[in-house]
C-alpha cells in the first residue's frame, strides 16, 4: 500500500512559478517510480511528468517540457514538480501517482496509487 498527498497548489499569475510536493508513505519510496498528471475542467486527465526510482531519468509531456521539472528526494519520501513560466492553460487539478512496476510511464493505467490532487490556477 502507498499513500500519497499533494501540497503546494494555489493561485498564481501567468509567468509565475509554483512548486508542488507529493509526500508518500507506506511502501519503500525508492522502490517505485512517480508521475504527475493533471486534469483541466471539462478535459480528461493527462500526463505531465514522470521520474524513475532513482531520479536519474525523467519524462515530460511536450506541453510542459522546458518549463516544468520533476525531481525526487528519496530520503524525504517526496516527489516535486517545479512549474515555471506558468500559463493559463496550465490551470488544472494536479495529481501525483505511484508506478510500482514500470520505470516511469506516460500512461495513467500503469500507475497503482493516486493522491487526492491539488488545484493550480493560473490567472491571465
Amino acid at each position: 500500500q502507498v499513500q500519497l498527498r499533494e501540497f503546494g497548489g494555489g493561485l498564481v499569475q501567468a509567468g509565475g512559478s509554483l512548486r508542488l510536493s507529493c509526500k508518500a508513505s507506506g511502501r519503500t519510496f525508492s522502490s517505485y517510480a512517480m508521475g504527475w498528471f493533471r486534469q483541466a475542467p471539462g478535459k480528461e486527465r493527462e500526463f505531465a511528468a514522470a521520474i524513475n526510482r532513482s531520479g536519474g531519468t525523467t519524462y515530460y509531456a511536450d506541453s510542459v517540457k522546458g518549463r516544468f521539472t520533476i525531481s525526487r528526494d528519496n530520503a524525504k519520501n517526496t516527489v516535486y514538480l517545479q512549474m515555471n513560466s506558468l500559463k493559463p492553460e496550465d490551470t488544472a487539478v494536479y495529481y501525483c501517482a505511484a508506478d510500482l512496476i514500470y520505470s516511469g510511464s506516460e500512461n495513467e493505467d500503469d500507475y497503482d496509487y493516486w493522491g487526492q490532487g491539488t488545484q493550480v490556477t493560473v490567472s491571465s
